[in-house]
């Protein structure tokens, strides 16, 4: 078989994972529908059978075979038993293992609520969740941060965006959480979390809000050079495309910025900015 007829037979997909409530069923209808707009073909296949109403047509769905209450009785799994699927079961990675042996190439989508972003401590934990996700996957991941537009209903962020998105020095994130009297007792503990995350240095995120297209371009962006999409001979893509895909020329800090500037008021520099200036 010839490279090109190889490639020919390739099939391109997201596995998008996540916690409830993060915006997964919302990820899939608008990424559906803007693949749909430049031109692609896109079938949506639910593993969810808690995913009940799903506001677009499933080429596969998972609930017409097992019901939420089966998988809670035999897998003794809570409601919220898919962020287990994630990091410690075995069935989701057997089942994007066999897709892999049928020509699929996937990319994970993680997707996590940005408000998380407003609280240092839980935003610490969702690093520990990415983490672990993308090491039990084993699969190319691009982590999202979902519902932007949304980000400041639940308070102010200590930092700049670019602070969460590209996950920064965490030193600081930690002497944030010791201002808190709570926090300040398990100090060693988030200092030994964090050592983690950053020995691995692997997370990081890509901010999205579903109702903006250019916010869902980068998104997509971001998948097709995980997935290897970009590089496939499925669209006419010119040099220039291919070398900046391949370069990450598309900068993460710069749309970060712009997407900064459009959800995120304006605030005055804390202490903690200050220092991480210098």
């Amino acid at each position: 078989m010839s490279e090109n007829h190889h490639l020919s037979c390739l099939a391109f997909g997201q596995a998008v994972i996540g916690p409830p409530g993060s915006g997964k069923t919302t990820y899939c209808f608008g990424m559906q529908e803007f693949m749909s707009k430049i031109g692609r073909k896109v079938a949506v296949v639910n593993l969810d059978p808690a995913n009940e109403g799903t506001p677009y047509q499933c080429a596969v769905d998972i609930s017409e075979l097992i019901t939420l209450a089966d998988v809670m009785d035999n897998l003794k799994l809570g409601p919220n038993g898919q962020v287990e699927l994630c990091t410690h079961h075995g069935a989701l990675k057997n089942v994007f293992a066999q897709l892999a042996k049928w020509n699929f190439r996937l990319a994970a989508v993680h997707l996590v609520d940005s408000h998380y972003c407003t609280d240092p401590g839980k935003f610490i934990s969702v690093l520990c969740t990415s983490l672990s996700t993308m090491l039990h996957v084993e699969l190319p991941h691009v982590n999202v941060l979902s519902k932007m537009d949304l980000i400041e209903q639940y308070g102010k962020l200590a930092f700049n965006l670019d602070y969460y998105t590209e996950v920064l020095d965490l030193s600081y994130l930690v002497d944030h959480l010791a201002a808190d009297p709570f926090f300040k007792n398990y100090r060693r503990l988030n200092e030994k979390l964090v050592e983690v995350i950053e020995d691995y240095s692997l997370v990081s995120f890509v901010p999205l809000n579903v109702q903006d297209k250019d916010s869902m371009r980068r998104v997509m962006q971001a998948v097709d050079k995980a997935n290897g999409y970009s590089f496939g001979d499925v669209e006419q893509r010119s040099l220039d495309a291919l070398m900046s895909a391949a370069m990450g020329a598309d900068f993460h800090f710069t749309s970060t910025l712009a997407v900064q500037e459009k959800y995120v008021q304006p605030q005055e520099k804390t202490v903690e900015q200050e220092a991480m200036e210098i």
